[in-house]
């Protein structure tokens, strides 16, 4: 028995890597630490370590630079964790299908965005969702980003949907869209007669600016600094929707995300290409110490078909 033990490790190393190493690589890249791996995976720390040493082996490359005590992923590893996004996210859902045994999802999904997105874009989806899916309870909480993101890395929240950049060790960002800024203007404003709002353009303008938490606000307020370019900020307010009924009423011009607010806007107000750039990537955010549930990619993938 024990020959034939070894002989099939011996043909399983030699038809490739093992789905338990490549596990051990996605653990690895995410936490940077073999214990925490280990942890999270039901192993022991040795085997963590010699998981890693027979994929690298059977590579024929390093993966990982040791770092302060610390495993670096290089690019290597990280391409290859790249391509093994969808294979493990389809083996969750095949997995999580089979505890249902029902297409319609059960459990509890926690869904969390800011105000706009939250008001402005996600209703619609999260009662086709629910609706779709009457053994799941969804829990749907409007929150300011900062929150929002503290509650994902904390595992209190399966998805949220932010436009704030968020750099966390322990939240996955997966691009929804990507956008640039508007110039928001009230209808009869005299910029509004031009095609395209240029930085100079704004010069000694009554301004609605977002409040500085806002990631946007930072960069804005360099670029006007940068360009010499004084702006009259009139009030600081706490969503895009805000701001914008702001310059419906006459207090100023703002610059905006577009997303998701363009086509909501109404009468009394109009909007137009800004000439310089300013990015916005509207993500999806998630534990990353977990894939994500069946019905949290599902839900996500609804989003993805409602927009495109």
């Amino acid at each position: 028995m024990p020959e034939k033990s070894s002989s099939a490790k011996q043909e399983q190393r030699r038809a490739g890597f093992t789905l338990r190493e490549l596990e051990v690589l996605r653990a690895l890249v995410e936490t940077g630490k073999t214990t925490v791996a280990g942890q999270r995976l039901g192993l022991s720390q040795p085997a963590v370590s010699r998981a890693l040493a027979e994929l690298e082996a059977t590579l024929g490359r390093q993966l990982f630079d040791r770092v302060g005590g610390r495993l670096v992923p290089n690019p290597e590893a990280l391409a290859v964790n790249d391509e093994l996004g969808p294979i493990f996210s389809a083996l969750t859902r095949i997995a999580n299908r089979s505890a249902a045994g029902t297409g319609s999802h059960t459990g509890t999904l926690r869904i969390a965005a800011p105000p706009t997105i939250a008001h402005r874009f996600l209703p619609p989806i999260v009662a086709a969702f629910t609706n779709a899916n009457p053994q799941l309870e969804v829990v749907f909480e409007v929150l300011s980003s900062d929150a929002l993101v503290t509650n994902i890395a904390e595992d209190r929240h399966d998805v949220g949907l932010t436009d704030t950049a968020v750099s966390h060790d322990s939240v996955r960002n997966d691009l929804l869209l990507a956008t640039e800024a508007i110039c928001a203007l009230p209808s009869r404003h005299p910029l509004a007669r031009r095609e395209t709002i240029r930085l100079q353009d704004l010069e000694g303008q009554a301004f609605v600016a977002l409040t500085r938490r806002h990631s946007g606000r930072t960069l804005t307020d360099r670029l006007f600094d940068k360009a010499g370019v004084r702006r009259h900020i009139v009030i600081e307010t706490a969503t895009a929707v805000s701001a914008a009924e702001f310059v419906r009423e006459g207090l100023g011009v703002a610059l905006l995300n577009p997303f998701p607010i363009v086509h909501q806007l109404g009468n009394g107000i109009v909007v137009r290409p800004f000439a310089t750039a300013i990015p916005y990537r509207t993500c999806f955010l998630t534990p990353a110490s977990r894939p994500p549930s069946l019905a949290a990619a599902d839900f996500i993938a609804m989003v993805r078909k409602r927009l495109s």
